[in-house]
């Protein structure tokens, strides 16, 4: 007999775009009341304007919060908890990525430490603030998921993206495992997703020519969709996923296959 779906409070940040938009569709989707927040007020509003029926039904909650901001974050974490009384879920993928006008990442030794210190700040910084307004609820429920979007850059050499990019999200492999050792007791797991190139605002569209050249590279002989990122993320926070914890799960098409 089949059982239905828990229904759970899921918090996705940088969820305003990209990924993280579909992220939060797709958790919708499966049942789930989901909180979002971007760092600029015009993405919260576009994102209003998405769920526009999500959140007339009381299922969706769009907000405004810099990652960098431990008050800010709080504050969000904490309307949602007043609202639907705990958090079960977190994923993390607000991330930044600059980009010369070519759509590559300028060379090393042009990075300023402003740049550096910025990367960092948001992709990898962000997710331990998140993290620590998470675990408190779930800690609480003895039950807790958190995902924190990867990426290829940070498993691999990167072809695209920049130093700073690369290390940050090779840091989120290292801020998993941690949380691993410490919280899984509290029946929490902690896993990576590590998209290879998506089609998403923040990678440009198909037929650029950085795109055209990356889908060469690809087995699979295309990009991946954002969506295909997102189911993975639904498996993840599922119950069916209790057992995978620590994981770096890679959704690339084929391009980078450890062994």
């Amino acid at each position: 007999m089949k059982r239905d779906r828990p229904r759970r409070v899921a918090v996705v940040a940088g969820g305003t775009s990209g990924i993280g938009l579909a992220v939060a569709r797709h958790l919708l989707d499966t049942g789930h009341k989901v909180a979002v927040f971007g760092q600029t007020e015009s993405a919260a509003k576009s994102a209003r304007s998405f769920f526009e029926a999500e959140i007339a039904s009381n299922q969706l909650l769009v907000g405004c919060c810099d990652v960098r901001n431990p008050g800010e974050v709080g504050d969000f974490f904490h309307d949602v908890e007043t609202l639907w009384s705990s958090i079960a879920l977190m994923v993390y993928c607000a991330g930044i990525s600059p980009k010369s006008a070519d759509g590559v990442a300028k060379r090393f030794t042009s990075v300023d430490l402003c740049e550096w210190n910025d990367v960092l700040a948001v992709n990898l910084t962000g997710a331990m603030i998140c993290c620590q307004a998470a675990l408190p609820s779930m800690v609480n429920q003895r039950f807790g998921r958190i995902v924190l979007i990867g990426s290829l850059a940070g498993r691999t050499r990167p072809m695209i993206a920049g130093a700073a990019y690369a290390a940050s999200k090779a840091g989120l492999a290292g801020l998993a495992r941690a949380l691993v050792s410490e919280f899984s007791a509290d029946g929490i797991t902690v896993n990576v997703a590590a998209p290879g190139r998506i089609l998403t605002p923040m990678a440009g569209t198909a037929e650029t020519p950085v795109n055209l050249d990356a889908a060469k590279r690809i087995p699979s002989g295309r990009l991946g969709e954002a969506e295909e990122v997102a189911r993975l993320v639904g498996f993840l926070v599922s119950d069916e996923a209790g057992f995978i914890n620590g994981a770096i799960i890679d959704i690339n098409g084929g391009e980078y296959t450890p062994a």
